[in-house]
């Protein structure tokens, strides 16, 4: 072509991004009849090489034409499922939300009969492994808010998923006692409610909702706010309360916030009454990294490797570093080990004919870890558990052969205990004849 042309298409694609990434849930829909060509072009995300494709404008952009659905798999129904199998009779569903025991999981550690100072670091609540309150921050949270109701838990749901909504705002609020739990804005609902009690018109009080809610206001992009804070103002709106709406960024639905807190409060009345099904289905569904010789062997050695983590993670500090995120998850995942040790419950040794090949089962009163728990053998847990259950295995050749494994992870599962005494090969020698 000639250069003018070449010249002409450059400007074209001039600030066309090369690649996107992409929502792992994010479906955008097309009106009937519509090409996706007349909103916003389309590519495959930085991953050349899969079918998938992608639009090229951010959702933002598109929102007010196209309707975006986040279609994300979570893990608490799964959960919740197992814990219906190995509990007989249990409807997570008629679980009571009032109830004083699981209440008092979130305030400490007494009703799983230990102390904190029995727990790995001191852990001052009974929360670890509970989805969206078993992390330091959640605990932390936790510590801060004071919760005494089920109502305080949908709230602090609230603040953790929103963006300053916590950190620089409602936790100052809180701990100079200027709000609580019960005053300070944790979900965009609050708001709208709010001043509808103030007196404020029902509309106004929503469209405030939804500037503060997106971050608008916070960002400088709302005309209308100098208004509406006169408004506010009118109406004995507190000072703190105005200045708490213009730090937010982001804030999360309360129906959000309450269907997250009820599984997380389903979980918790099953780690109290059931602690058995309660560890078998976390470790088996939530804990994707389980290592059967690091966690598995006895609390001794749980708590060697998380000493280990501890101190890799001080020399880290002193780099200005951080532990990987394998590590961090590693060490959250042998702290709920390590409580489950302290309040008297093991584990079985692995047993290649009658572990499952990825879920935990409870046999005589304690967790016999599945196949996949073995490093390096996740993948061939399967094929090893159909191969075990064909037949026993006669060697190692054997069981190399018909159970499709190393002979890494077969040294691995005879130094472990696991296999005992199998001769290296089926063939019999002439001297053990006579």
């Amino acid at each position: 072509k000639r250069g003018c042309e070449i010249d002409r298409i450059v400007q074209g694609v001039m600030g066309v991004r090369s690649n996107t990434g992409q929502h792992p849930g994010g479906i955008v829909v097309l009106p009937l009849g519509e090409d996706i060509y007349s909103f916003t072009p389309i590519q495959h995300p930085a991953n050349k090489d899969i079918d998938i494709i992608t639009t090229h404008f951010d959702y933002h952009k598109i929102e007010q034409n196209l309707l975006k659905l986040d279609i994300l798999g979570h893990l608490d129904p799964t959960v919740i499922r197992m814990l219906e199998d190995l509990i007989p009779g249990l409807d997570a569903t008629k679980i009571p939300l009032d109830d004083k025991n699981v209440m008092s999981l979130f305030m400490g550690t007494d009703v799983l009969g230990v102390s904190p100072e029995d727990l790995w670091d001191n852990c001052p609540l009974g929360t670890l492994g509970i989805p969206e309150f078993g992390t330091d921050f959640a605990m932390g949270m936790l510590i801060d808010a004071k919760p005494t109701e089920f109502t305080d838990l949908v709230r602090i749901a609230g603040l953790a998923h929103g963006t300053d909504v916590w950190l620089g705002n409602a936790k100052e609020l809180i701990l100079e006692g200027t709000a609580t739990i019960s005053t300070a804005i944790c979900t965009r609902d609050d708001i709208m409610t709010y001043l509808i009690g103030k007196g404020l018109d029902s509309e106004e009080s929503f469209k405030i909702m939804e500037a503060v809610r997106k971050g608008m206001v916070a960002k400088g992009r709302c005309d209308k706010w100098e208004e509406w804070r006169a408004d506010m103002e009118a109406h004995d709106v507190p000072a703190w309360y105005i200045t708490s709406c213009e730090k937010i960024k982001y804030m999360f639905p309360k129906a959000h916030a309450a269907a997250y807190v009820m599984m997380a409060w389903r979980v918790a009345y099953c780690k109290i009454n059931y602690p058995l099904e309660y560890y078998a289905a976390y470790f088996s569904i939530r804990v994707k990294t389980f290592s059967y010789e690091m966690m598995c062997l006895g609390r001794d050695k749980c708590e060697r490797h998380l000493r280990e983590i501890n101190e890799k993670e001080k020399a880290l500090k002193q780099e200005n570093k951080k532990l990987s995120d394998n590590d961090a998850k590693m060490y959250m995942y042998l702290r709920s080990v390590q409580e489950m040790y302290v309040r008297g419950y093991e584990f079985l040794p692995m047993d290649l004919y009658t572990s499952d090949p990825f879920y935990f089962k409870i046999v005589d009163g304690k967790l016999l870890p599945p196949l996949n728990t073995l490093d390096g053998l996740s993948d061939g847990a399967e094929t090893l558990s159909l191969a075990a259950k064909a037949g026993e295995f006669l060697s190692k050749d054997d069981l190399k052969t018909r159970g499709k494994v190393s002979m890494t992870i077969i040294d691995t599962m005879e130094r472990l205990g696991i296999i005992k005494n199998l001769p290296e090969t089926n063939q019999l020698s002439i001297f053990d004849m006579f």
